[in-house]
């Protein structure tokens, strides 16, 4: 055995033990109120963020709550969410509908992990797709969930992807996950929102998601450079998190990254969309 392999054997035995994390089926757990039946085509806020499992932290709740009431956001994308397994609901998100979508279980404290998508609206359709591969030591598997949107008057619906992609694998699995992706949002004919983490820690794993999204016509929202710094990375590595999107128009003045919010260690990424032409949807989402 060789040196790195034998030092994650130790880790593994010493830090997860085998029996704490079991895998979910491909499923959701959802929570529908009867909200909105569209989406507002004028004016689309969009929240995404990698909450790195604090949601039940104090400090977590007080800055989502903030944010919440000051940027209303229409569509939420929340990655490593942590929920009780006894969960009825979640206070935060009492206005909104949501889906839940694990990827294992965390038997130490009773918790699923994984991503969630919430709207001012309810979905039309909901789907999680689950990795067929696993990380090391914890030996659990990454998910994505998508879900499609009525938009306002229009009969093109609007299918939002949120991910979390595999880490610490070879770059054949990160491209695997990313495949099967690809081929699911190649078949939608009409508007996408492509959110997440993409642990993109590095340029080849960059270069083969921005490959993917281009094939699909989708492209990154514009953060300006002094925004674009402060999306987590390592060290000098591409940004881990994005948010993708094709058939909308984007206000580029309102992209923020909500640097002052440390509840997490990734930034919340913010964006506000139209489904309009540019020229009568200037001022919408004032």
């Amino acid at each position: 055995m060789s040196g790195w392999k034998a030092r994650l054997a130790i880790l593994k035995r010493k830090f997860v033990p085998s029996h704490r994390f079991l895998p979910t089926p491909e499923s959701t757990i959802d929570r529908i109120k009867v909200l909105k039946t569209e989406l507002n085509s004028s004016c689309i806020k969009v929240l995404n963020w990698n909450i790195a499992k604090k949601n039940y932290d104090k400090n977590w709740r007080k800055d989502f709550l903030k944010i919440l009431e000051k940027y209303q956001p229409d569509l939420i994308f929340l990655q490593e969410v942590r929920m009780k397994l006894e969960t009825e609901n979640l206070v935060e998100l009492k206005e909104m509908s949501w889906a839940f979508a694990p990827n294992y279980i965390d038997t130490h404290y009773q918790s699923y992990s994984g991503i969630l998508t919430a709207a001012k609206i309810n979905p039309l359709s909901r789907k999680a797709i689950i990795t067929k591969h696993c990380e090391p030591i914890t030996k659990t598997p990454k998910v994505s969930l998508l879900i499609e949107y009525p938009l306002f008057h229009e009969q093109k619906n609007l299918l939002t992807v949120n991910s979390h992609f595999i880490n610490f694998v070879t770059l054949n699995k990160f491209k695997m996950q990313l495949q099967e992706l690809e081929l699911i949002l190649s078949t939608h004919d009409g508007p996408i929102i492509f959110s997440g983490d993409f642990n993109t820690w590095n340029r080849k794993r960059a270069r083969i998601l921005h490959a993917a999204v281009n094939r699909l016509g989708l492209i990154p929202v514009t953060f300006t450079s002094q925004e674009s710094k402060k999306i987590k990375r390592f060290l000098l590595s591409p940004p881990l998190d994005y948010i993708f999107y094709r058939g909308l128009w984007e206000n580029k003045a309102k992209a923020t990254v909500l640097d002052h919010i440390c509840s997490s260690d990734h930034k919340p990424l913010l964006a506000e969309f139209s489904y309009l032409e540019r020229q009568n949807s200037k001022d919408a989402c004032r």
